[in-house]
């Protein structure tokens, strides 16, 4: 779908510098557009890759175990009907973690699996639940006490104080997800919950 989408917007860019006769500032923006975007992927990948080994550390080391125990009763604030013996706790709690450090390309991985192991657990194959359904949100809305990776563009476009925009991102995060997680709770329909014992 992306993929379709992608091309059409290629399409549409070159039918529109066609007809208004632009096409020479066209293939120029093209040019100099792929020329930043591998300057912005390769600035960004020392600390992805930082991040993401460092994640891999704390998951070996048993970290991510404490980090599930920690952060069990938020947990089961947010998803109620997840089974208190979830294989997706830790990489849940990972993935918040991640977030919660503005870092969300690294948190994509972890949200992978969690969704994964969430889907193996459920008595409906291929429905999404009500805890599935709250992560997804909880990940895309993805809460930030840090916007490590804002900030890192930030600083790479020249901002002299690539962390000002800490009360905004606060503000709208936690508006954001408080929203997320009502509409989530409210329209899924009961049904369809987990059933499992509660966490």
């Amino acid at each position: 779908m992306l993929g379709w989408l992608l091309v059409g917007m290629v399409l549409f860019s070159i039918l529109a510098g066609g007809f208004s006769g632009r096409i020479a500032q066209l293939s120029q923006a093209a040019m100099t557009g792929c020329g930043d975007a591998i300057t912005l992927v390769i600035s960004l990948a020392g600390t992805l890759c930082l991040w993401s080994g460092l994640m891999q550390v704390a998951e070996r080391s048993g970290l991510t175990d404490l980090l599930a125990r920690a952060a069990r009763p938020l947990i089961r604030f947010l998803l109620p009907g997840l089974p208190a013996d979830s294989q997706a706790i830790a990489p849940i709690t990972l993935n918040l973690t991640a977030n919660l450090l503005g870092l969300g390309n690294a948190a994509t991985p972890l949200g992978l699996a969690a969704i994964s192991r969430l889907e193996a657990e459920q008595g409906f194959p291929q429905r999404a639940t009500p805890e599935m359904t709250t992560f997804v949100v909880l990940n895309t809305a993805s809460l930030q006490l840090i916007p490590t990776t804002n900030a890192l563009l930030r600083l790479q476009a020249g901002s002299a104080a690539p962390m000002e925009i800490l009360p905004a991102v606060w503000i709208s995060s936690l508006v954001s997800v408080a929203c997320g997680v009502l509409m989530a709770r409210l329209l899924c329909p009961p049904e369809r919950r987990l059933p499992h014992g509660r966490l």
